[in-house]
């Protein structure tokens, strides 16, 4: 599940994922993501941190409250030490600063 609230971004990112042969899906805030998970887990999250109802970094543990095993990639322009040490202490999986390459991408699936 990709959560970001920039169409584009989430386009790019699902094409980027569907040549891995992986299902995708989107949400663009915390709250559909929320109401996404009710339905159906995902074995990723690809999570932006500025939302427009939060910050994604807030939420990790939430996700991992319906399932721990959920791994989370948090992708962001925010890219700073501090950020990436923040989600990491938080529960992601992995960080990703944006702009992102599709082997940016690659990599974190195939470490996770």
């Amino acid at each position: 599940m990709i959560v970001d609230d920039e169409a584009d971004v989430c386009f790019l990112l699902g094409s980027i994922l569907r040549n891995r042969n992986l299902q995708t899906s989107y949400v663009n805030s915390i709250s559909e993501a929320k109401q996404a998970l009710q339905k159906d887990i995902p074995s990723i999250v690809f999570l932006d941190n500025h939302l427009p109802d939060g910050f994604g970094i807030n939420f990790i543990g939430e996700i991992k409250k319906f399932d721990p095993s959920i791994k989370i990639v948090m992708i962001t322009a925010h890219d700073t030490t501090s950020d990436k040490a923040n989600a990491f202490k938080e529960g992601a999986d992995y960080f990703i600063g944006k702009p992102f390459t599709k082997d940016n991408i690659f990599n974190a699936i195939e470490r996770l």
